[in-house]
Formats: structure tokens, sequence, C-alpha cells
């Protein structure tokens, strides 16, 4: 599988002052599913707050996949203990 591959699943809708934005899911590298909130801002003038970013995927790469929860780090889908 490409490595830097997110593909779009489908939309969801989040309600903020009785009027609903769409967002859309996302399918990661792993098929961990995500809200992509990049223009959540633009729609709502609203930011968002992660405490610790534990929620957050910050960047998409191809290069490095971190997950910390399961202390996995890979390198070009390698894990890090093998090179």
């Amino acid at each position: 599988m490409d490595t830097n591959t997110i593909s779009l699943a489908q939309a969801g809708e989040l309600m903020i002052d009785g009027q609903y934005v769409e967002l859309p899911l996302v399918v990661g590298t792993e098929q961990e599913r995500a809200i992509d909130i990049s223009h959540l801002r633009d729609q709502t003038g609203l930011i968002t707050l992660d405490e610790g970013y534990r929620n957050t995927g910050s960047v998409r790469s191809g290069i490095t996949y971190i997950n910390g929860e399961d202390g996995v780090l890979r390198y070009r889908g390698i894990p890090i203990e093998q090179l």
C-alpha cells in the first residue's frame, strides 16, 4: 500500500449554533478513520482544542508513521527497530 495514501470515506455533519457543517471523513494509511477539520475555521470561525494533541494527526507523510499510544515508529513502512 502507498504510505502516502489517505482516501476519502464519506462526510459527517457537525451542528454548531443550529447550523450543520459538513466535514469530510478520511481513511489513513493504517486504516484509521479521521474527521478532516482543515476548513472548520473558514466555515465557522471556530478552532478546535485538543490538549496534548492526543486526537490529532498533524500531517500526511509517505516517509514516517508514528503512533505513540502503541509505540509504533516506521520509516518508509519499515519498523525502526529493523533499521
